[in-house]
C-alpha cells in the first residue's frame, strides 16, 4: 500500500516536469498551464536569460523526468530488464530490413507456441491451486497473512447435556472447570509478525529463499505456511527442524507438507500457551447436536478449532505414548465424552486396566458390565468373551435380516412401538421320514443391542501373558466386531513392534501418538516421523484412516473432575455386572481340560518328570531328552498346557511352568 501511494504521487509530479520540458523547447502541450506559469516566473526572475542555464534547465527537466518516470511506473529490476530487451529487439528490427521475414517468422511461431503452453498452464494451475505472486508478497506486511481465528459456536447457556432417554440424565458440565477468559491470551499481531520474519532469516541462513504466505496461530503452536521457491527441495526443509527450533529458541519445531497445499508447514511452539478446557468442547455446537454416534471430543487443532472423531467411523482406535505425554488424560476424555453422550441402555464399557491405577476411578459406574479389570489373565478371558458377544449378535442380525446394529435397533424400537413379537424359523435337522428339513420357530428378544466400547489402558502387559492367543483375538474383532457395535480402544506406552505388531497395525487404521521417546517408535504407531517432536501434556497427532496425520492439542481433565462425574453417575443407579465376561472359561477349565489315559501320550508322565526336573518347559527340550520328532514333542505340549502343567506360549514363545500343579 505504502509503495502504490508513492507511485502515485510521483505520477502528477512527472506530468508537471514533461510539460514545462515541452515549453520550454516550444513543443505543443495540452497540459501545460501550470508549465507555463513556472516558465513565466523564471523569465521574470532572470534565470534563463542565458544560453547555457537555459539548456543546463533542460537537461534537469530531462534527467528529473526520467527519475519520475521510473519511480511512477513501480516496475522492479526484472522488469526494466525485460524492457531494455525488447527495445534492443525492435531497434535491432528496425536496421536490418534484410532478415525481417525470417524475424516475423520466428516471433508468429514462438508466440503461437507460448500462448499455446500457456493456455494449458492456466488450466493446469486452475485445476491445482492459484499461483503466488511473490513481487506483491513482499510489498504486504506479514499481518496481512495472519490467520484470525474464527468464531465456534459454542452453547454457553447450556449447562446440562440431554439425552434422549427418561430414565438417565448425563452429569452437568458446569462441574467440569470452565475457561478463565481473562488469562486467556490472543496472539499478539506484532510477535508473530517478528518471528515471521525472524522464521525467514533463520532459513535464508540455510539457503532457503521462499515467502511466508500465512501464519495460523494456535493455543499451543503456530504453524507457519512457507511458499519455497523454484527448485528447493522439501526434504531439504524438513531436514532442518532441528536446527530451525535452535534459531527460533524453542523447544522443537516440525516440519512437514501440508496435504493439497503447495506449501511447507513449520510448527513453532508459542511462548504463552493457552489451555484447552475439556467444558469448552462439550458446549460446543457439534457435540451438543450429535446425539446417536459415538463422539469423541479429542481438542483443539492447531488453528485452535475444536476437533472431534466418530468412533463408529473409526471404528478402532489405537494409542501410543511416553511416560507424561497426556495419553492416560486421552483415553478419559475419551471415556468422558461417550459417558456425556450416551446411557447406560445405549452403550456398556470393559475397562481392563493391569496398571490398577488409571481407569480403577470409574468403579461403579453404571455403564460398566464387569468390574474394572485388572488381571491380565482374566482381561484375556473377557477378550475372549466379547468374541462370543460378537458371533451371538451376528446370529442375531443375521435372523432379523439387518447388516449392522443401527438397523437392528430400528427394527427393535419399530418392534416395541407396535407391540409386535418378531418371530423366525430356522432349520431344526431333517425328518428320517420324509427326508425334508423340519424347522422351528424362535422368539427374538424385543430388547435393543447396546454398543460396547472396550478399553485397554496397557496393551504390553497383555502381550506379555499371551502374545499369540491375544493376537489372535484383537484381530477377530478389529475385522467383524464394527457392524456388531463393539469397538476397541487400546493403547501402550511402549510402541514397539513385539506389541504393535504388523498384524495389529494393519487392522487398526486411525491412530493416535502422543510424545514418544524417538523416531523409530513414531515410525511404528504412524509409519512417519513427527511423533518425537511433539510438546507432551496432550500434544498429538492423529492418523485418520486415509493416512493423513493433524496435529491436535487435547484437553485436560483433572482426578476431581472425573470424581465428580462418577459419583454424579452412581447416583442414577448401580451397574449390572455379568458375571460369565471373566469367569465362564475358570468354570469350564476342569471340564476342558480332563484327558483320559488312553488320549495321553505313553511318555506323558515321563515328560512331566523332565519339565519338573530341568526347571523349564520347551518342545526342543522334549525331543532332546525323549529322542522324539518334533510332531510328537509338541502334541504332549500342547497336552501339558491342557492339563495345566505349564502356561500357553507367551510373545517370544517361553512358557511358565505350574509346580503347584505338581504337588496335587
Amino acid at each position: 500500500m505504502r509503495l502504490f501511494a508513492l507511485n502515485l504521487f510521483l505520477l502528477p509530479l512527472m506530468i508537471i516536469v514533461a510539460s514545462t520540458f515541452s515549453e520550454l523547447i516550444q513543443l505543443s502541450n495540452q497540459n501545460g498551464l501550470i508549465a507555463d506559469q513556472l516558465i513565466d516566473l523564471l523569465i521574470n526572475s532572470g534565470l534563463i536569460e542565458s544560453s547555457y542555464i537555459f539548456y543546463i534547465a533542460i537537461i534537469l527537466l530531462f534527467t528529473v523526468f526520467l527519475l519520475l518516470f521510473y519511480g511512477a511506473m513501480g516496475l522492479n529490476t526484472n522488469e526494466w530488464g525485460n524492457i531494455y530487451l525488447f527495445l534492443i529487439a525492435i531497434f535491432n528490427f528496425v536496421t536490418t530490413p534484410a532478415s525481417k521475414l525470417e524475424f516475423l517468422k520466428k516471433y508468429f511461431n514462438f508466440s503461437f507456441l507460448l500462448r499455446r503452453r500457456l493456455s494449458d498452464q492456466i488450466i493446469d494451475n486452475q485445476k491445482l491451486e492459484p499461483k503466488i505472486n511473490f513481487d506483491e508478497m513482499r510489498n504486504k506486511p506479514v499481518s496481512d497473512f495472519i490467520n484470525e481465528k474464527e468464531k465456534e459456536a459454542l452453547v454457553e447457556e447450556q449447562n446440562e447435556i440431554f439425552i434422549d432417554d427418561l430414565n438417565y440424565q448425563a452429569p452437568g458440565v458446569d462441574i467440569l472447570t470452565r475457561p478463565d477468559t481473562k488469562a486467556e491470551t490472543s496472539a499478539n499481531q506484532e510477535e508473530l509478525k517478528i518471528n515471521a520474519e525472524k522464521l525467514k532469516n533463520v532459513l535464508i541462513d540455510f539457503k532457503i529463499e521462499g515467502e511466508i504466505i500465512k501464519v495460523s496461530p494456535g493455543p499451543i503452536v503456530t504453524m507457519y505456511e512457507l511458499q519455497p521457491a523454484p527448485g528447493i527441495k522439501a526434504s531439504k526443509i524438513i531436514s532442518l527442524s532441528d536446527d530451525i527450533a535452535r534459531n527460533m529458541s524453542a523447544m522443537s519445531a516440525r516440519v512437514a507438507i501440508i496435504p493439497g497445499k503447495n506449501v511447507i508447514g513449520i510448527e513453532i511452539p508459542n511462548s504463552d500457551k493457552n489451555p484447552v478446557y475439556l467444558s469448552e468442547l462439550f458446549k460446543n455446537e457439534k457435540f451438543v447436536s450429535n446425539e446417536k454416534n459415538l463422539i469423541l471430543a479429542l481438542g483443539k487443532d492447531i488453528s485452535g478449532h475444536a476437533v472431534f472423531a466418530n468412533l463408529e467411523n473409526m471404528p478402532h482406535l489405537l494409542i501410543a505414548g511416553t511416560t507424561g505425554s497426556g495419553k492416560s488424560v486421552g483415553i478419559n476424555v475419551m471415556i468422558t465424552s461417550i459417558l456425556y453422550k450416551h446411557s447406560p441402555d445405549d452403550c456398556k464399557f470393559i475397562l481392563i486396566d493391569p496398571k490398577m491405577l488409571e481407569l480403577s476411578v470409574y468403579e461403579g459406574v453404571p455403564h460398566l458390565i464387569t468390574p474394572v479389570v485388572t488381571d491380565p489373565k482374566k482381561a484375556i478371558t473377557a477378550l475372549k468373551w466379547v468374541v462370543r458377544e460378537m458371533e451371538s449378535r451376528y446370529k442375531k442380525m443375521s435372523l432379523l435380516g439387518v447388516r449392522n446394529i443401527e438397523n437392528y435397533n430400528i427394527r427393535i424400537t419399530d418392534a416395541i412401538s407396535k407391540s409386535e413379537k418378531i418371530i423366525r424359523s430356522i432349520q431344526s435337522g431333517i425328518n428320517p421320514e420324509t427326508g425334508q428339513p423340519e424347522t422351528r420357530k424362535i422368539e427374538i428378544e424385543n430388547k435393543k443391542m447396546p454398543f460396547i466400547v472396550v478399553v485397554v489402558d496397557e496393551m504390553a502387559d497383555l502381550m506379555m501373558v499371551a502374545g499369540k492367543e491375544i493376537e489372535h483375538t484383537i484381530q477377530r474383532l478389529s475385522q467383524m466386531a464394527r457392524a456388531a457395535g463393539i469397538h476397541l480402544i487400546m493403547a501402550t506406552q511402549r510402541p514397539s513392534v513385539d506389541v504393535i505388531t504388523g498384524t495389529i497395525k494393519a487392522n487398526f487404521p486411525s491412530r493416535i501418538s502422543f510424545q514418544v521417546s524417538s523416531k523409530f517408535d513414531s515410525r511404528t504407531i504412524l509409519g512417519e516421523e513427527g511423533a518425537e517432536r511433539l510438546l507432551g501434556k496432550g500434544d498429538m497427532l492423529m492418523m485418520t484412516a486415509g493416512g493423513q496425520t493433524t496435529r491436535i492439542h487435547g484437553p485436560f481433565i483433572s482426578d476431581n473432575e472425573i470424581e465428580n462425574i462418577v459419583k454424579s453417575l452412581q447416583k442414577q443407579g448401580q451397574p449390572e455386572y455379568d458375571d460369565e465376561i471373566t469367569k465362564e472359561e475358570e468354570e469350564n477349565n476342569d471340564a476342558d481340560n480332563t484327558l483320559s489315559d488312553s488320549d495321553k501320550d505313553a511318555l506323558f508322565s515321563e515328560s512331566i518328570d523332565i519339565i519338573s526336573r530341568e526347571g523349564k518347559a520347551s518342545t526342543s527340550l522334549l525331543q532332546r531328552k525323549l529322542q522324539i520328532g518334533y510332531n510328537r514333542a509338541a502334541r504332549i505340549m500342547d497336552q501339558l498346557e491342557e492339563q495345566g502343567y505349564i502356561s500357553s506360549a507367551n510373545h517370544v514363545g517361553k512358557r511358565e511352568i505350574n509346580y503347584d500343579k505338581f504337588t496335587t
